[in-house]
């Protein structure tokens, strides 16, 4: 590397197009180019959030019009029957894979993601994404259940793991200056994805909807294809700042707060320490709650609310003609877009708070406000108040994303940022656990009270909120419990100094901005915002629609 912090040809010599050397910037690269990068491949990942709007449909794959329902039906049958139609149930455990596969995924390969960069983990990500969509798309034409599971739940949740963590230490790294705002920027496009992608998919299968198919194999194959090209395009602008790397002008500043380190503690140790397992279960019992509900957006609102949803107040879901439903699925898939709206904007909104008012009382205003929100939920349903339920789980929606955007500065403050993107990827094994715990109670739950002989409507849903809010109130007491690390955890000045000169991209020279980073907002950088940004902004726009909709 040259004294400037760039490589010269002859050092790329032997450097694959994927490798993490290939990708350090040189003099005049713009460090805002990067979030659109990571944009493009969250906004592709985060559809996994609004997959509900599949669930009814394919829950009547079979009988098109009415569900061919089997009353022997078992989990164990559903995977291989070719003659009943699936449970919704059964198609949630889809749901539950993605985040229990993404958090496994970002814990083992986490290390394995700092060594490689961020660009070959992002090509990863988009061939295991898209093929698993493809593999579930097969299983949906051959009516094989367990097909689904495998390509979308399995592979595919794979790829969301490696595409979720793959530029979070990077932009950490490229904005040290507001890292708060940085791991917002890093993560808010899987909070929107459902945004674009849950109105797509809606648009896509009553295209494809013929008296044979409920259109949705096809709409597999054609987002998985939009999916593929935005995420390479994506990987391929991912770029990486060369060691001693700092913002034109900027110094670390002194620590304000003994809650920040200026030290750093190693991977190996990290799970040692009682703070990642505090941490670990804030994150874990903040997503329970959020996630189960996110999950099932779609069928809750039209079961909660049904007729009123098109001003047929009197009109519950078990009355609802098929060209009823038409248009309360489109409405509800609003929903699911609406509350996307708010899973994005909180995580960009909270955690550029947090650079204000620290992560941990940040985390406390996530926990208090979401215990009283769900506790008034049930009240705000059996009153057929819309406004306040809708409102209610945008602001429950929002914290939910801003925990996520939140615990990577959480953990860097804590731990220190050598290692900061290996330990979140180890933490994301809170969302794996959470992807189980959060669905299960929803949809079983809501099995449950339907076998009870509840008929679908604002009672299915009260015990699941109240249940939701006592595990919110455990995330309370733990998030109060984090102190910050002894120093027998860090790693001393000549540890961290070791480490470093064994990085591919070491420079050895004085650290500075070496003429990388600069330019703002220039035309090219805004030139890649708009390929993220137009997306972004149709599916604000259809969201907003489907908002007007909802409240007649």
């Amino acid at each position: 590397m040259t004294a400037a912090g760039t490589r010269t040809d002859g050092a790329l010599a032997g450097v694959g197009l994927l490798d993490r050397e290939r990708i350090v910037a040189r003099p005049g690269f713009n460090r805002w180019l990067v979030p659109p990068a990571a944009l493009a491949i969250h906004l592709c990942i985060g559809m996994a959030y609004g997959f509900s709007v599949f669930w009814l449909p394919l829950s009547k794959s079979l009988g098109i019009t009415a569900s061919t329902a089997c009353p022997d039906l078992t989990l164990a049958s559903a995977l291989f029957t070719t003659t009943c139609d699936w449970r919704v149930a059964d198609l949630g455990w889809i749901y539950t894979l993605f985040f229990v596969l993404l958090g496994s995924s970002a814990a083992i390969w986490g290390g394995w993601l700092e060594r490689a960069g961020p660009r070959k983990a992002g090509v990863v990500s988009a061939c295991c994404w898209c093929g698993g969509i493809i593999l579930a798309a097969i299983g949906v034409i051959t009516h094989q259940l367990w097909m689904m599971w495998l390509g979308a739940g399995v592979i595919g949740g794979i790829g969301l793991g490696l595409g979720y963590i793959s530029p979070v230490s990077t932009l950490i790294k490229w904005f040290p200056d507001r890292r708060g705002m940085a791991t917002g920027m890093a993560i808010m496009g899987f909070g929107g994805g459902a945004m674009i992608g849950a109105p797509l998919a809606n648009l896509l299968m009553n295209a494809f909807k013929t008296d044979s198919s409920v259109g949705v194999w096809q709409t597999f194959i054609v987002m998985a294809a939009i999916y593929f090209v935005f995420m390479m395009g994506g990987a391929f602008g991912y770029r990486i700042p060369p060691a001693g790397w700092r913002p034109e002008g900027w110094t670390p500043p002194a620590a304000k707060s003994t809650m920040i380190t200026t030290k750093h503690v190693h991977l190996n140790n990290a799970h040692k320490t009682k703070q990642f397992w505090l941490i670990w279960a804030v994150l874990c019992l903040n997503v329970s709650a959020g996630i189960g509900v996110i999950g099932m957006a779609s069928p809750m609102l039209q079961e909660i609310f049904a007729g009123s949803l098109i001003g047929l107040p009197d009109v519950g879901f078990a009355q609802l003609d098929a060209g009823q439903k038409a248009p309360i699925a489109t409405i509800a898939a609003g929903f699911a877009g609406l509350l996307s709206l708010f899973n994005i904007g909180g995580r960009f909104f909270w955690a550029s708070l947090s650079d204000k008012i620290g992560r941990k009382n940040t985390y406390y205003c996530f926990f208090v406000l979401g215990i009283v929100l769900y506790a008034l939920a049930p009240t705000f349903a059996g009153m057929g108040n819309k406004a306040l339920f809708v409102l209610s789980f945008g602001i429950i929606l929002s914290m939910y994303g801003g925990g996520f955007a939140t615990i990577p500065a959480y953990l860097a403050d804590i731990f220190g940022t050598q290692f900061v993107g290996a330990i979140h990827g180890r933490l994301l094994t809170a969302w794996a656990t959470a992807g189980i715990v959060g669905p299960v109670v929803v949809n079983y739950i809501r099995e449950a009270q339907i076998a009870a002989g509840v008929a679908p409507g604002p009672t299915l849903y009260t015990g699941t909120m109240y249940i939701l809010a006592g595990m919110l109130a455990l995330g309370l007491i733990a998030n109060a419990l984090i102190r910050p690390l002894s120093d027998k955890w860090f790693m001393s000045d000549d540890e961290v100094a070791a480490l470093q000169a064994k990085s591919a991209a070491v420079n050895a020279g004085p650290t500075g901005s070496f003429g990388i980073g600069t330019g703002g907002l220039d035309a090219k950088a805004m030139l890649a915002w708009a390929v993220v940004g137009i997306p972004l902004l149709w599916g604000v726009w259809v969201t907003l629609r489907a908002t007007f909709a909802l409240f007649g």
